[in-house]
C-alpha cells in the first residue's frame, strides 16, 4: 500500500487535507472521482472528525506522500 496526500482547496486560503492508503495513484484518482459531488467523512491524524461536501471544493490535489520518521532524524542529530 502507498500513502497519498489529498488536499481539498476551497479558495487560496482554506483547505482540508487527508491521507489515504491505496495501491496506486490511479486507484487514488478513481476513488476521488467517485466521491465527486457527494458528502464524505474522515478522521484526521489528530483525531478530528471531518464531514466534507465535495461539491464545494474548487481544486483537489493528489500526491504520493513519503512519510519521514522524525524520531530517527532527532536521534541522528545528537
Amino acid at each position: 500500500m502507498k500513502e497519498f496526500k489529498v488536499t481539498y482547496f476551497f479558495d487560496e486560503e482554506h483547505y482540508i487535507r487527508r491521507f489515504i492508503h491505496i495501491e496506486s495513484q490511479e486507484k487514488a484518482v478513481e476513488m476521488i472521482q467517485k466521491e465527486r459531488d457527494s458528502y464524505i467523512s474522515f478522521t484526521d491524524s489528530r483525531g478530528i472528525y471531518h464531514e466534507l461536501n465535495t461539491s464545494n471544493v474548487r481544486v483537489v490535489q493528489i500526491s504520493e506522500y513519503h512519510r519521514i520518521d522524525k524520531t530517527k532524524k532527532v536521534l541522528a542529530s545528537k
